[in-house]
């Protein structure tokens, strides 16, 4: 599936795509989508198509069509401090937007039917978490993944404020589904589809990981990471910059106006004049401006330059041993 909205250079301009054709209408689906890269969860030899608006399967791994993943995101309506079942998880790109969302205090959890799929997603969130400078900008809920079929999920398991299946799910198992939801809780999932079966054809009750609770350690960690992302984003309002905030790419528009003749009619005579409306007063001037712009333009091969990681900076910078600083970083690479 998928196909509802043009293909992108990169992964910012699919995003255009997709707010401009209202698969994306909210800000914190918008800012999810754009802090983690398509490409990232594909096959180096097939990122080509990460940007099309199209699923992708190799084998055992799956992703779905971006149009799909935000009509999803927007209907799951995510808050901060939520819990998040994903059934039938796969790579773990859907879990890892949502996570950017819930923030430190929610949970986020994926059951998925196939152990190198596992293996796959836990590959890509561990580079997401050691390289990914949106993993500064957010505070992030780390999703675990267990193997199993989401359709024996221990009966004693907790239950959730939100719950995706991305795998089709016949009518009968619907209650099952809902079972699994907290009072006034969203399910979003498709129906009427094959059902998914275990690999072994042996039936074996899932286990979803507990529900732990954060050391004051983790706890001290997050509210020093907090403090510090306030005073970076009160430095950066105060010298105009947008600190943190991972701003969506704004697409300029050029208007070049035409000069408009009038011709006046007096009486019975013609008075031919050209008569100046105010925007050919400064038409000579958009031009200069215009063209001012396309000389300050970088050249097409030109390399965009990296990004600040301004809580890095700040961290490594505080008067604090070395051991304390990687911790605060969570011993991330870059």
């Amino acid at each position: 599936m998928g196909g509802a909205v043009s293909a992108g250079e990169d992964n910012d301009e699919l995003i255009d795509n997709l707010k401009e054709a209202q698969y994306i209408r909210t800000e914190l689906v918008e800012q999810a989508f754009r802090a983690i890269d398509r490409a990232d969860y594909y096959l180096e030899e097939f990122k080509e198509n990460a940007y099309k608006d199209l699923a992708w399967k190799h084998g055992n791994i799956h992703l779905s069509a971006p149009c799909i993943y935000s009509e999803v995101m927007e209907a799951l309506d995510l808050q901060p401090g939520l819990s998040f079942l994903n059934l039938g998880s796969g790579t773990g790109y859907l879990s890892s937007m949502v996570g950017l969302i819930l923030g430190p205090f929610g949970v986020n959890h994926g059951v998925e039917l196939h152990s190198d799929v596992i293996e796959y997603a836990k590959q890509k969130l561990d580079f997401f978490i050691r390289t990914s400078d949106s993993f500064d900008k957010f505070d992030f809920c780390e999703p675990s993944f267990v193997t199993g079929n989401c359709l024996e999920i221990s009966p004693d398991c907790s239950q959730y404020d939100r719950v995706y299946c991305g795998a089709g799910v016949q009518k009968e198992h619907e209650e099952y589904m809902k079972s699994l939801l907290k009072v006034g809780g969203i399910l979003v999932m498709p129906l009427e589809e094959k059902p998914c079966h275990s690999e072994s054809g042996k039936s074996r009750l899932v286990q979803l990981p507990p529900l732990a609770v954060r050391s004051l350690q983790d706890l001290a960690r997050i509210a020093i990471r907090g403090t510090i992302k306030k005073v970076i984003r009160q430095e950066t309002v105060s010298s105009g910059g947008n600190g943190l905030k991972n701003t969506p790419r704004a697409k300029r528009r050029r208007v070049r106006r035409r000069r408009m003749e009038t011709i006046v009619f007096l009486d019975k005579e013609v008075f031919a004049s050209r008569i100046s409306s105010p925007s050919d007063d400064n038409s000579c001037e958009d031009l200069e401006e215009e063209q001012r712009e396309e000389d300050r333009a970088p050249p097409p091969d030109a390399k965009p330059a990296r990004p600040v990681n301004f809580l890095r900076e700040k961290v490594l910078s505080l008067p604090l041993p070395d051991p304390l600083k990687y911790y605060l970083l969570y011993y991330r690479e870059k």
